[in-house]
């Protein structure tokens, strides 16, 4: 039931400079690939069948060149025609089942993707708000989608070719084997220069491909942030500051893909030195054994098909190390936040929380974002069921870190927090927040439409009780005046909106999820005087028997709350009524008169 969004600390991200655990990653991506054994296992056949194949092919080349070169001239056309005609078969069975291992590889990478993308996301809903408090939004969603998308392009690409390059590999290098161990040795040469080409070229483009993914979450992370503070940006003429930020992030990435694919592009043009200085030995050994009448012209031309079959394959192969370098930067940034650590679980024996009365207790509660910097310390108060309860204090002080130790969104270092007389920790987390209603200062609301985001917390909720919870919070005036009401659709966080009507969309919310206890943080900060009128009586009404936290600026909102705490460098500093607190002179008499003062000042 949570109408808002609580601020973050507008940390900036962690820069990740740790070396790749290229092995430990592939391992890991091996597992979600063993989820579809069944389809890898028919690709595998169709893979083998196909190596068959094309074994036969160079085979049946060198058989229709020797029935042209028979003795005295003569040509063999039966033995020609026959092998024409398996070699045209051969190519046509070569493209039906390249075309079925591409299709069925393309299902297997989305469902592996679909697998990774879904753990994700539900690992972003676990994890505590410590963590987006400490990064930037645009680089986490980097890693939801250019991440995965590279992961994606690397499994679509790279397995079948793993497969299929091993096992021509192995059947080429037998086939040229039987047909004359001289040339297989010539050949053999290209092998241990592919391998130190692959060695050293890998080794650059793994860092550079780890950093290029790390300075695209950057940049995300900067687009994100400036198209959300738009307004912002225009008001302080920061048009220029922003695109001088936006240059510099995308020069940095502009200059590490550069590096990357520099390094990467050398490879293909290497290799195909290396395939040609192979092909020339060949020739030339072939050459020699051909005049000294050991070998035929036809065992030479099927030879260099099948050197070309070996050759191509440890090409690729190498090349595809390359590729997947891209890919497994992109998996293991994933898995970094699918290894971060969740919001805690619920201790065992956890019980629901149902039917709360709202009686709450601070028992020498203790807090700090950080370990060495405490926000609250040892604060201790009891909020009776029913009873209002009203935190004032500077910005900074701790108001906002009460209310998010009691919803525990975090929780806190050192004391107890009880609600009913039981520690909030032995409830369960889900039912702990349900028996909250929250306004938040900074309202959230979703794409979708004004119906949909009231009914918010309470999804089962009929039109009637919607159309209520909204006349309630005086939104039904501005509603009913949209060509659409209450299915007007609203773009994302209800831009199409001002602030002060999603401000009502968010009270309307949580008057019709009818929590047991309520949360008001600022909750008519964004609200002009007039609208704030006439939406006291709604949260007077609906805050009547009901246990309420309110977080205020304006002191003449919470001058009939039943307890009003100062709080001052997190701890408590005054407590009391508004009556008690103005006869006592004290911080909240000097905070309540000097606002008057100035509200008088800017009458005048």
């Amino acid at each position: 039931m949570l109408a808002g969004r609580a601020g973050g600390f507008g940390g900036r991200g962690r820069p990740v400079v740790k070396p790749k655990n290229f092995k430990g990653t592939l391992r890991r991506l091996w597992q979600y690939l063993g989820r579809e054994r069944k389809w890898l296992g028919i690709i595998f056949i169709f893979i083998l069948i196909d190596a068959a194949v094309m074994l036969l092919g160079p085979y049946l080349i060198g058989v229709s060149i020797d029935s042209m070169t028979a003795a005295e001239g003569s040509v063999n056309f039966k033995l020609l025609e026959i092998a024409v005609i398996a070699l045209a078969a051969s190519y046509l069975v070569d493209a039906l089942l390249t075309f079925l291992q591409g299709w069925l590889m393309a299902g297997v990478s989305q469902r592996i993707v679909l697998s990774l993308r879904r753990a994700l996301f539900g690992k972003l809903q676990k994890l505590p708000l410590a963590y987006f408090d400490t990064r930037r939004h645009g680089e986490v969603m980097s890693r939801l989608s250019n991440d995965i998308d590279n992961v994606s392009n690397t499994l679509s690409q790279s397995i079948t070719q793993l497969m299929s390059g091993s096992i021509a590999i192995i059947g080429s290098l037998i086939m040229m084997l039987i047909l004359s161990p001289l040339l297989t040795l010539a050949s053999l040469i290209t092998v241990p220069l592919v391998y130190m080409l692959a060695k050293t070229i890998t080794k650059r483009t793994s860092v550079l491909f780890k950093d290029q993914q790390v300075q695209l979450g950057k940049l995300n992370g900067h687009i994100e942030e400036t198209i959300s503070g738009l307004m912002v940006v225009k008001a302080f003429n920061h048009e220029e500051k922003a695109i001088e930020e936006f240059e510099e992030v995308n020069s940095t990435l502009c200059e590490v893909g550069l590096r990357a694919q520099i390094w990467s592009g050398f490879m293909m043009p290497l290799l195909s030195v290396i395939t040609n200085i192979g092909f020339a030995a060949v020739a030339i050994v072939g050459g020699i054994l051909a005049v000294k009448s050991m070998i035929t012209v036809g065992i030479i031309a099927s030879f260099l098909s099948y050197s070309r079959q070996f050759v191509r394959p440890l090409n690729e192969i190498a090349n595809i190390f390359n590729v997947l370098q891209s890919g497994v930067a992109g998996a293991e940034r994933v898995f970094e936040v699918l290894d971060e650590e969740e919001e805690s679980e619920d201790e065992p024996g956890a019980k629901v929380l149902t039917n709360p009365r709202g009686h709450v207790v601070f028992d020498n509660v203790s807090f700090g974002y950080r370990p060495d910097v405490p926000i609250l310390k040892h604060v201790s108060f009891d909020s009776e069921q029913g009873s209002s309860t009203a935190l004032v204090g500077p910005t900074g002080a701790g108001k906002t870190t009460i209310v998010n130790l009691l919803t525990r969104f975090y929780d806190v270092t050192g004391g107890t927090i009880r609600i009913d007389g039981t520690d909030i920790k032995e409830y369960t987390r889900d039912s702990l927040r349900r028996a909250f209603g929250i306004v938040l200062q900074d309202t959230y609301l979703f794409s979708g439409s004004i119906k949909e985001n009231i009914k918010y917390g309470r999804p089962d909720a009929t039109d009637d009780e919607v159309e209520k919870a909204a006349a309630m919070a005086n939104a039904d005036v501005f509603i009913n005046r949209l060509p659409n009401k209450y299915e007007t659709l609203l773009t994302e966080n209800g831009g199409n909106l001002s602030q002060g009507q999603r401000q009502l969309l968010a009270i309307a919310r949580v008057i019709l999820a009818k929590p047991s206890i309520l949360i008001l943080d600022e909750a008519t900060s964004s609200i002009d005087t007039r609208t704030e009128l006439h939406i006291q009586d709604a949260l007077l009404q609906i805050m009547q028997g009901r246990t309420s936290f309110i977080i205020a600026h304006r002191l003449n909102t919470i001058r009939d709350a039943d307890t009003i705490m100062v709080i001052d460098q997190g701890e408590i500093a005054e407590k009391g009524s508004h009556d008690q607190l103005i006869q006592e002179q004290g911080k909240y008499y000097r905070m309540f008169f000097n606002q008057f003062k100035n509200l008088e000042g800017a009458m005048d």
